[in-house]
């Protein structure tokens, strides 16, 4: 079968000679339709992306197709179309027996971890498939990366009286944004980037848009009618802008980081405890995210349709990475298989 491979950073090969998966007990062989890039790609090829080993098979933003149910015990059959949750976890452990495998301690993420869905098939755990009989290949492949900003907006825990700020407003920015306008929280949203704020007001309906700067503070306070925001979800990953949301946080708010970068991160312990800051991570998204996101979706309370801005066959990929991996317009392209 066809499979592309990340051999080091910079550098995707093709094969059409890849042996097809075996279906493991309880797993589901599924032919894979739809492939999402996001960050996680566009740093590994990169060389960016913290937990990660080469070579590996990249994809976990996923659209497929069941082939073969096997003796799938979720009512799976073939012809299903499903969005893949791709977190492997073990089950057994702290977080596991908690009710949060999104942070199991052996966690395996397709396509960062262990190999993913860049390939024609894919053997997957039934319960890491979530059906729709309504959406498309293109919406599936998208709730993974909406179940990302979900879970971020969940750790947030928002009210309709709160003050949202995402910062970032890159495809996880967007994500977390559609849950954050869900709230019924007053949402603002900042990035560096005028024409991604411009997106966000012409496509997601975002009132409130600030530009980064030294004048950010003050323009954020204008908008919470001197206050500033009482959540705070930094999406960007680069630690200067996380760092600068100790000072863009109200007194007795909470700070939620969903961007990822590898490194350290230092801030002032006394503007910490004065304002009393709650901080929290988001990792991945929890099971019950990816069934209810699909509802959302099928009920019309998420369009994804402006989401995606390029496209490209598998087969072509290792070609044309660079060239999307560098275009500034990016905010979504969809791998077809």
């Amino acid at each position: 079968m066809l499979q592309v491979t990340l051999q080091q950073p910079g550098n995707f090969t093709g094969t059409t000679t890849a042996a097809e998966p075996a279906r493991g007990p309880g797993e589901v062989l599924v032919r894979v339709h739809r492939i999402g890039i996001c960050g996680t790609d566009l740093h590994a090829y990169a060389g960016r992306q913290p937990f990660f080993t080469y070579p590996r098979v990249l994809g976990h933003e996923l659209g497929v197709e069941v082939i073969d149910p096997g003796d799938s015990s979720n009512g799976l059959k073939v012809g299903d179309r499903c969005s893949v949750e791709p977190y492997m976890n073990c089950g057994h452990c702290i977080a596991c027996r908690r009710g949060k495998p999104n942070c199991c301690t052996s966690l395996n993420v397709l396509g960062v971890h262990g190999d993913g869905g860049m390939g024609e098939l894919l053997a997957v755990p039934a319960p890491k498939l979530h059906p729709s009989a309504q959406l498309t290949y293109d919406q599936l492949a998208l709730v993974e990366t909406l179940a990302i900003g979900a879970h971020a907006v969940e750790r947030a825990e928002p009210t309709p009286a709160d003050f949202m700020l995402v910062v970032g407003a890159g495809p996880i920015g967007l994500s977390v944004l559609q849950f954050a306008l869900l709230s019924g929280a007053k949402v603002a949203v900042m990035d560096i980037n005028e024409s991604r704020l411009a997106f966000c007001q012409s496509h997601l309906g975002v009132t409130h848009t600030v530009v980064a700067g030294a004048s950010a503070a003050a323009e954020l306070t204008a908008v919470g009618e001197g206050n500033l925001p009482t959540i705070v979800i930094d999406a960007t990953g680069n630690p200067h802008s996380m760092a600068g949301t100790f000072d863009l946080t109200a007194h007795g708010g909470r700070i939620v980081f969903v961007g990822l970068f590898q490194g350290e991160l230092t801030f002032n312990d006394p503007n910490f405890h004065r304002r009393e800051l709650t901080l929290c991570a988001s990792r991945n998204a929890l099971p019950g995210t990816f069934s209810s996101i699909i509802a959302a979706m099928e009920a019309g309370h998420i369009d994804t349709t402006p989401w995606i801005t390029h496209r490209l066959a598998l087969a072509d990929l290792p070609g044309q990475f660079e060239a999307i991996a560098q275009d500034p317009t990016l905010l979504k392209c969809m791998v077809e298989v």
